[in-house]
């Protein structure tokens, strides 16, 4: 394997490693060992290039929120009318939970990672964020919010459960919460 100097990647795929590990074994099992080990890096690489393992968690994590909002980016960004911006959201959904649970692994870990540690809150608000505004290029932000935690909720569901629900039950709870609002109560 070539030096760090002649190894303008390593950085790189020490980061994808982390993620794989994380899949493998979960937050709490990440070892700067395990993650060297993954990326075909000598151990001293580790702290070469991360201050430590929050950084690597950091980078690795927003990087991988950021494959996510290009998803929503690639799906809503197709849509050119409210209805195809309804189905996109739809389909969004149903390829959220269709079966990738490296992504399913990876969002539950940086969820449980953001509970326990503020820090990594403000990793998930700016992923949320992004995803709201990529809603927002069809829906008012209120509705852009309730879509985002709509899409949240029924991929968890469909991933996790033993017969997910079909295309059609997700279309219609897009469909209700898109729906113009009625009064508000008082």
């Amino acid at each position: 394997m070539a030096t760090g100097r002649t190894d303008p990647e390593r950085r790189d795929r020490i980061i994808d490693a982390a993620l794989d590990v994380i899949v493998d074994v979960g937050v709490a099992g990440l070892s700067h060992r395990k993650v060297a080990a993954r990326a075909g890096v000598p151990l001293g690489s580790m702290t070469y290039h991360f201050s430590g393992m929050d950084q690597l968690l950091h980078e690795a994590f927003t990087r991988f929120s950021g494959t996510i909002v290009a998803v929503f980016e690639d799906h809503l960004g197709a849509a050119n009318t409210p209805e195809e911006a309804r189905a996109a959201v739809t389909d969004l959904v149903h390829h959220l939970s269709s079966g990738n649970q490296r992504e399913l692994i990876l969002t539950h870990e940086l969820y449980t990672l953001a509970a326990r540690e503020p820090a990594f809150r403000e990793l998930t608000r700016t992923w949320m964020g992004r995803s709201r505004r990529a809603l927002e290029w069809h829906f008012d932000p209120a509705t852009a919010r309730q879509l985002d935690a709509l899409i949240e909720g029924l991929s968890i569901h469909r991933a996790l459960e033993t017969e997910p629900h079909d295309r059609a039950l997700t279309a219609e709870a897009v469909a209700r919460v898109t729906a113009a609002p009625g009064p508000r109560p008082a």
